[in-house]
């Protein structure tokens, strides 16, 4: 057995010794050069041509307009580091014979590729772009917007948006979006009012027996969406700021201070309910001249459907929590019970 085994091993060692002899035999000069001309310029193509660039830019949007020609985006694209040769990637793209099939439009690059993934992308129409969920929360501003959807979406222009958004306070409606990287300012805007024309059919017979006019409907419901976090509190509030309009009473509500002063309930002082400004309503009765925030469908039915109540004053405290008072004086205990002023 010993022996059968040895004989074995031996005859393994014998065809190792047979196959590197013929490897060398094999292996001449001639041979190696042979092998270099074949897979050197291979090796020099890819790592010169072929290879994405060290600083390829992922993340970004790159544009390819209609009728720009395939030198001008092979050099537009050398230059931005999506590939190492503007000559390569036109021979590439014309060994593909794909000169007039170039398609126009915003592309995006999650990861380096190389030059025949890059031609094969603009050739075929592979944009890469993947929508961006983003949410506008309930009783998010016109600028707080403007900052959520520059942070999220590469080509928004937030100062474009204060310009053309600046008078939709209150008509741009908060959820959850799904932007294309490349979404714009008109795109953001359109996606947000259409939200809200949709949600308001919810509210339509409410809002046309209510008697109240919808711009009137929307400001009330901006700062319900401020005074309170709960539905039913929101009606009851809404109760009590409809009838102090109703019976020529200042609304004295805190919300606008925020809005246009940057203060909230507890930091404002008696000077600051003094300023002159159309949003102060201790100074001036009704309802301030815009929305002060962009509200959910809950404010909005708050606002169209208020809870009929004998209300007239309310406050919340430290922990949120609303109290409401029928007198003046049962809302000075309160004060005093709960804020300890």
């Amino acid at each position: 057995m010993n022996s059968d085994l040895t004989e074995a091993w031996e005859r393994v060692q014998d065809m190792k010794e047979d196959a590197r002899s013929w490897w060398h035999r094999k292996l001449n000069r001639k041979n190696l050069t042979v092998i270099s001309l074949i897979f050197l310029p291979l090796l020099i193509s890819y790592v010169f041509f072929i290879r994405p660039p060290s600083n390829f830019p992922t993340e970004d949007i790159y544009s390819i307009k209609r009728g720009e020609s395939v030198t001008f985006i092979a050099q537009k694209f050398e230059d931005l580091n999506i590939v190492r040769s503007a000559l390569a990637l036109r021979l590439v793209i014309e060994f593909l014979e794909a000169e007039h099939e170039i398609i126009a439009g915003d592309y995006q690059f999650k990861r380096p590729l190389s030059l025949f993934s890059v031609a094969r992308r603009i050739s075929t129409g592979a944009f890469g772009l993947e929508p961006i969920r983003t949410r506008i929360p309930e009783g998010a501003t016109v600028e707080d917007i403007s900052i959520i959807l520059s942070e999220r979406l590469p080509r928004f222009d937030a100062d474009l948006f204060l310009r053309e958004a600046g008078s939709l306070e209150g008509f741009l409606f908060p959820d959850t979006y799904f932007f294309l990287p490349n979404a714009d300012v008109n795109v953001s805007v359109r996606a947000m009012l259409d939200n809200f024309e949709q949600n308001l059919h919810k509210i339509e017979t409410e809002l046309s027996e209510s008697g109240r006019n919808l711009d009137d409907i929307v400001i009330m419901a901006s700062i319900l969406e401020k005074e309170a976090s709960i539905f039913e509190d929101k009606r009851k509030i809404a109760g009590v700021l409809w009838k102090r309009i109703d019976m020529g009473m200042n609304l004295q509500v805190d919300a606008p201070f925020v809005y246009f002063l940057g203060k909230n309930t507890f930091e404002l002082t008696l000077n600051d309910l003094n300023i002159d400004s159309p949003y102060n309503t201790y100074r001036y009765k009704g309802l301030p001249p815009t929305a002060i925030s962009n509200p959910g469908l809950d404010s909005l039915k708050a606002a169209v459907n208020p809870d009929e109540n004998e209300y007239l004053f309310y406050l919340a405290d430290h922990y949120g929590v609303t109290h409401y008072s029928e007198t003046y004086e049962e809302h000075l205990q309160k004060k005093r019970l709960y804020l300890g002023t």
